[in-house]
């Protein structure tokens, strides 16, 4: 499969195979993907997830991934000169149907000392493809910017990453504050937290968090060997729901890390602390996504693509600006609020520094001498 048959160019117009090509490609993938993680499940899933898959679901859209890399797959190779799109869709779906397809047995349980986040992939690609696609095609912002924008797949492979490295992410997450902050958990305090509502946890745990995450953010700007990890962020020239994704991993550990300190300490309910998680994913999403709605009504008090979109601006007056995540309030108290009644002209690293465009050069980059 080359370059340009994913890319920007002729024969990606309607009716020439090129959508239902890729589509097929897609589908096809998810449903090997969910066929292996129903084969190896102590090997591609995990583990605390397990139990919550509803599995007659599972089967179905396994089924449904199937049928249509199937027909989306055989559309293409009826439609376009270029081959490699419909026969790759077909390879993998005939693959995934040997292999059992929506009828296949589950594999042993047991416990691996080691095991990646196919499930938390493939479920997260699913969703939030199924949500953020269409709504950047009916609301884009820049209606020329395409969904297989320049350096897609080196957003898609750190997508790929963070999650099917979700044992390592989660463990380091975790370790800074079970290590270092033990001493400071009040049995009495985290009891009194979680007999609040649930409403009201959500909304403590997003301003402690958004507090520390504006601290830890901010100092990623200011620190040099920080800034190191965090200009691979920083790196990217499109705007779009994949875009959130290019983050190192020594950036995705610090921050979550010292993030989850103070909810750690207050001891918020696992329920209160699911949604968190659940809606910031959303959001995290949301704020980097192609859509020009502006909200201006809510610019102070929740943080917006427009509000986002200028962090990652390449103009230089918007340099350390807008460090928040979930609410401007942070950046109004210590005067980094930016926000002029237009879009950015351009985004990535200002004065046009430039980093490696491929996951792997990135992972290494910030190591490098300079």
């Amino acid at each position: 499969m080359t370059a340009s048959s994913l890319g920007r160019g002729v024969g990606t117009r309607f009716g020439s195979g090129w959508i239902s090509g890729v589509l097929g490609v897609v589908f096809s993938a998810l449903a090997a993907g969910g066929v292996l993680c129903l084969r190896f499940p102590a090997l591609l899933t995990t583990p605390d997830a397990r139990g919550y898959y509803p599995l007659d679901v599972v089967r179905f859209l396994i089924y449904a991934c199937l049928v249509a890399g199937f027909g989306l797959g055989t559309l293409s190779l009826l439609l376009r000169r270029e081959k490699s799109l419909g026969a790759a869709a077909l390879l993998l779906a005939t693959a995934a149907t040997l292999l059992g397809g929506s009828r296949a047995e589950i594999g042993p349980l047991g416990e691996a000392p080691v095991y990646a986040g196919l499930d938390w992939f493939l479920l997260d690609m699913l969703v939030l493809g199924l949500i953020f696609v269409p709504l950047e095609r009916a609301f884009s912002r820049l209606r020329e910017q395409p969904i297989f924008r320049p350096q897609w797949r080196t957003d898609l492979v750190h997508f790929a990453m963070s999650h099917l490295l979700v044992q390592a992410t989660v463990l380091l997450t975790l370790a800074p504050a079970t290590l270092l902050f033990a001493w400071a958990v009040r049995p009495a305090l985290q009891r009194a937290i979680q007999a609040q509502p649930l409403v009201l946890q959500f909304v403590e745990i997003v301003v402690v968090a958004d507090l520390a995450e504006y601290v830890v953010h901010r100092a990623f700007h200011r620190v040099p060997w920080l800034w190191r990890f965090h200009a691979i962020h920083h790196s990217a020239e499109a705007m779009d729901w994949l875009a959130g994704s290019r983050l190192h991993l020594v950036d995705v550990i610090v921050t979550r890390g010292l993030t989850y300190v103070p909810i750690f300490v207050a001891g918020f309910s696992e329920s209160a602390l699911m949604v968190y998680v659940v809606i910031v994913a959303l959001q995290a999403t949301f704020i980097h996504a192609n859509v020009r709605w502006e909200f201006r009504a809510w610019q102070r008090v929740v943080v917006t693509p427009a509000f986002h979109h200028w962090h990652h601006s390449a103009e230089p007056q918007s340099m350390d600006k807008n460090f928040a995540v979930h609410t401007p309030v942070w950046d109004l108290l210590f005067r980094t609020y930016y926000l002029p009644h237009r879009w950015p002209t351009a985004y990535g690293l200002v004065h046009g520094h430039r980093v490696p465009p491929r996951w792997i050069a990135q992972l290494v980059y910030p190591l490098r001498r300079r």
